[in-house]
């Protein structure tokens, strides 16, 4: 049941995803937030699907940790639910993003209207340039900037160095950073088909400011936070259900 579960909710999503972009493409003179409002609906609608046919929900702890304003957000990156999840999760925000996924047939029309900052990630300073350049006009405009520091999906257990324009973006913004950790990869692993059922455990951490720090360093207390609660929750799994895996490593 749960291999006919995650097909039927493969197949929802790809069917979904291009339809909600059109409508949004069809309703490109409504203002951002409206824009926004649509692109939540589409992500609540799939957690919903999630949770009814893969029996996988998600449970929030530290939500008092949002600080009013906007702000931004350092995601750990381990699957795709978290790139639905964050719409649902945070305020009214905008995601820094590759631009691939701007050029994707009916997706990509709705994706623009929701004023992502999509950066050619091969152009090194280049592209954290135009992610501070950008991020401060949305954060000036009241909308959180949500990154993955790793710039892709990690396998459960693994890691690699922080890229360093969220914390510079933050400083530039005179803003906060809040790091989020969850354990989504253990349940929707980055290159499997099958959801495994279960809840999915978000850790919204304090509010870092970051005036009086280094990037570097502040990206080293963030990934030091975000990688040591992530194996407090496996930990937690592991005694709840012995011989669940430990890595989704391929």
């Amino acid at each position: 049941m749960q291999l006919l579960g995650s097909v039927v909710f493969t197949f929802l999503l790809l069917v979904l995803t291009p339809l909600w972009g059109v409508g949004m493409a069809l309703c490109f003179f409504l203002p951002h937030r409206a824009h926004f409002a649509m692109a939540r609906a589409w992500a609540r609608t799939l957690l919903w699907l999630l949770r009814i046919l893969c029996r996988l929900d998600h449970v929030v702890i530290g939500a008092e940790n949002l600080p009013a304003g906007a702000h931004v957000a350092l995601w750990k990156h381990s699957s795709s639910w978290e790139t639905i999840a964050q719409m649902v999760l945070l305020p009214p925000q905008v995601w820094v993003l590759k631009r691939e996924l701007m050029w994707v047939p009916l997706v990509g029309w709705g994706l623009a209207l929701t004023r992502p900052i999509a950066i050619d990630r091969s152009a090194g300073h280049a592209a954290v340039k135009h992610v501070l350049e950008q991020g401060k006009d949305r954060i000036a405009r009241g909308y959180w900037v949500s990154i993955f520091p790793e710039g892709t999906r990690m396998a459960p257990g693994t890691t690699r160095k922080y890229g360093v324009s969220g914390a510079l973006l933050a400083r530039a913004a005179g803003c906060l950073i809040v790091p989020v950790a969850h354990n989504a990869g253990y349940f929707w692993p980055r290159r499997g088909l099958i959801k495994r059922p279960g809840t999915i455990q978000v850790v919204i951490g304090a509010p870092i400011d970051p005036k009086d720090s280094e990037p570097r360093e502040i990206n080293e207390r963030v990934q030091q936070w975000v990688e040591g609660q992530i194996r407090a929750l496996q930990n937690e799994t592991q005694q709840e259900r012995p011989g669940a895996p430990t890595s989704d490593r391929p």
